[in-house]
């Protein structure tokens, strides 16, 4: 380890050296990268800050250019001077993203591991050279590479990390829905050395999965099974990694029954693998797992036979008895999904008959109810959403190593915190919001009686005109009150917009356990 005055001069030496290189002499140029990469690796600050701006991009721009055998060196270089994001728009503009992506086909391992990190710090949050990096093939190279490196860990973590970056862009799904991309994250999924990669590919699974193509794809490749396997398996422990992992792939299972055709592929006549293990959840001492299992019962209850058939196979008293453990203090959420699915259960009339005949005291009230089942899935609020993508921030850093998995775990666990507090305040706002449309009718409803009285006086003074335009306004507004009351309703959270496409009528009821 080098003396910090010694340090100091033999990388000014270093950078001075090569920004006023005129050709490209390997020899020369090798032993002043290697004193850069040894001044880089001490973390010291403002280093990757003074080696950008001394004028060698340029040239490790053209080293990388030139494919000559230093282009792994001044990859690692670049990897390691973008992990300061004050470097990442001088990188840019020196034209080093351009020159890196080709070197994604190389058939050397360092080299790909190189390149990834360096293009994938570089790019990191930056949506405009995202998009111009799928533009450039970079989906497909990430994809041969882990198919041709399935085993590389390192490697490995490189394409998922940049997946993670990518998932969300459009033309990204447009390019992976060619390439079978479920059966690749689902075998990494299976052999993933820890929780991280786990989250990080079960991420890339729940963002791509809002395209509907890749969603069906993902179904017929097995992929909701396979994340019933997996939380099978994670049943039992407390851990706080454990639970995350839990509550990410319970969440995308849901998210994947929203297809009507995944949906009823998942069902299976009530034999299918994933509906059998939803009932477990049901009955499970996870709230998590009651909590999607509730939501994934919903969902399967879109059709008439579905419901009928799930009510032969004894459905409600598994959510009956799971509702009763939240009743006094329980999880506010699970309540709601718990009465959702009886909602949708209840709408065929042979159910509605069968609630009457087995007594169940909580749903009588159904009995006249006719209405479209809905999908159910999770808030879309602003700012969950926004909690959720500071949590997906925080995996992708502690997947290159900038946070540890504690600190991860915790934050995940403040996060999910927050995020039931804002769905708390948001139904007491909702809650305030009727009684405030409560106390408005009340009033219209005061001054429509005034308006009677007036309108009989009126009669009563022989006004017959005046009296007959008093009353046709009067039964106007009570009209359109009416109306209001209808379509004012406000669905649960959970109830996304998409209907079934089955003629039913729009009315709204929940149901109270007694």
């Amino acid at each position: 380890m080098m003396t910090n005055t010694g340090d100091s001069d033999s990388l000014t030496e270093a950078l001075q050296a090569i920004s006023v290189s005129t050709e490209l002499i390997e020899e020369e140029l090798k032993p002043h990268l290697d004193t850069i990469l040894a001044a880089q690796l001490e973390k010291k600050k403002d280093i990757a800050v003074q080696i950008a701006k001394s004028g060698i991009l340029p040239i490790l721009a053209q080293a990388l250019q030139n494919k000559s055998s230093l282009s792994c060196q001044v990859a690692l270089v670049v990897a390691e001077m973008a992990r300061e994001g004050a470097v990442r728009g001088l990188c840019i503009e020196a034209g080093l993203v351009k020159v890196l992506v080709p070197h994604l086909d190389s058939s050397e391992p360092e080299m790909l591991l190189n390149t990834g990190r360096a293009i994938g710090r570089i790019c990191f949050d930056n949506p405009y050279q995202q998009d111009q990096l799928v533009h450039c093939g970079v989906i497909l190279k990430l994809m041969s590479i882990m198919r041709k490196h399935p085993e590389n860990d390192p490697l490995i973590n490189v394409c998922v990390l940049a997946l993670c970056n990518l998932a969300d862009i459009d033309s990204a799904r447009e390019a992976l829905i060619e390439v079978d991309v479920g059966d690749v994250l689902i075998f990494q999924l299976k052999r993933a050395p820890d929780a991280e990669r786990q989250h990080a590919i079960l991420e890339i699974l729940g963002s791509l999965a809002e395209n509907d193509i890749l969603k069906f794809q993902f179904v017929e490749s097995g992929i909701p099974e396979a994340l019933s396997e997996l939380i099978k398996g994670l049943q039992g422990c407390s851990d706080p990694a454990t639970l995350c992992s839990i509550k990410i792939a319970s969440n995308l299972i849901v998210s994947l029954l929203l297809g009507d055709e995944s949906m009823q592929k998942c069902f299976s006549e009530g034999s299918g693998m994933v509906y059998q293990d939803v009932l477990s959840w049901l009955q499970s001492s996870n709230t998590q797992l009651q909590l999607s299992g509730s939501l994934a019962i919903a969902n399967f209850a879109r059709n008439d036979s579905n419901c009928v058939k799930m009510m032969d196979l004894g459905v409600v008293p598994h959510i009956l008895t799971m509702l009763e453990q939240h009743i006094d203090e329980g999880d506010v959420s699970v309540l709601h999904a718990g009465l959702s699915a009886l909602r949708n259960l209840a709408i065929p009339v042979d159910n509605k008959e069968l609630f009457q005949q087995k007594t169940f005291p909580s749903t009588k009230s159904y009995k006249n109810m006719n209405k479209s089942p809905s999908k159910f899935s999770f808030d879309k609020d602003p700012l969950i959403i926004s909690i959720r993508k500071d949590c997906q921030l925080f995996s992708y850093a502690c997947i290159d190593h900038a946070f540890s998995r504690n600190d991860l775990y915790q934050r995940s666990l403040d996060l999910h915190s927050q995020m039931n507090q804002l769905v708390h305040v948001t139904r007491v706002n909702r809650a305030l919001e009727k009684q405030i449309d409560f106390k408005t009718k009340l009033v219209k409803e005061l001054q429509t009686a005034l308006d009677i009285k007036d309108a009989c006086d009126a009669f009563v003074r022989d006004d017959v005109s005046n009296a007959a335009t008093q009353t046709e306004e009067t039964t106007e507004d009570m009209h359109e009150d009416d109306d209001h009351n209808i379509t004012g309703q406000v669905n649960p959270p959970e109830v996304l917009a998409r209907r079934s496409k089955r003629p039913r009528t729009n009315s709204s009821m929940e149901v109270t356990l007694s």
